[in-house]
This record gives structure tokens, C-alpha cells and sequence, in this order.
């Protein structure tokens, strides 16, 4: 699972069968102290809740494809929550 913030939303001109009404949402990967990591990517939003500026957290490969009702379905990233803060033990 990795840590990233949504920067926008993604509007398909073709949905592919199976992910009908899911979000597509543009993110950009954080790291463990939230600075941004590589380019940002589209996700696939499972929450269905996801909005600018969250915190988030999602999945790539295989387990993005699974998190989706029906699974399987073919994306390479898929928000899987929604994260409410970050703490790290030994941190500020």
C-alpha cells in the first residue's frame, strides 16, 4: 500500500466495461513524510468518496485490479482509503 494526495480528477472519453460509475482520479505519490514522489498517476477511486486534496491511500498491479466490484477489472492503481493523518514513531 502506498501514500499519495489527490491532485485531480480524470474524466474518460471511453469507460471500459466493469468500472461503469468508479472515479478516475489524478494522484500524486507521497512518500512516508508526505513530499511528493515520482509523477503523478490516475487511480481508479474503490472509496467512491476520494476529493482533491485528500490523503489517501492505494494500490498498484494486481492487487488495484481486485479491489474493484466486479474484480479483476483492468486498472494498474486503485484507491483503497481515505487516511486521516500520518504519525511516525521517533518523528516530530
Amino acid at each position: 500500500m502506498r501514500l499519495g494526495r489527490i491532485i485531480g480528477t480524470v474524466v474518460p472519453a471511453v469507460i471500459t466495461p466493469g468500472l461503469e460509475g468508479v472515479p478516475m482520479l489524478l494522484v500524486q505519490p507521497l512518500t512516508k513524510d508526505e513530499k511528493p514522489e515520482g509523477r503523478p498517476l490516475v487511480c481508479a477511486d474503490s472509496t467512491r468518496m476520494a476529493g482533491p486534496g485528500e490523503l489517501i491511500a492505494f494500490e498498484g498491479g494486481r492487487e488495484a485490479a481486485l479491489a474493484l466490484d466486479p474484480w479483476f477489472v483492468p486498472v494498474d492503481h486503485t484507491i483503497v482509503g481515505i487516511v486521516d493523518g500520518v504519525h511516525l514513531e521517533g518523528g516530530p
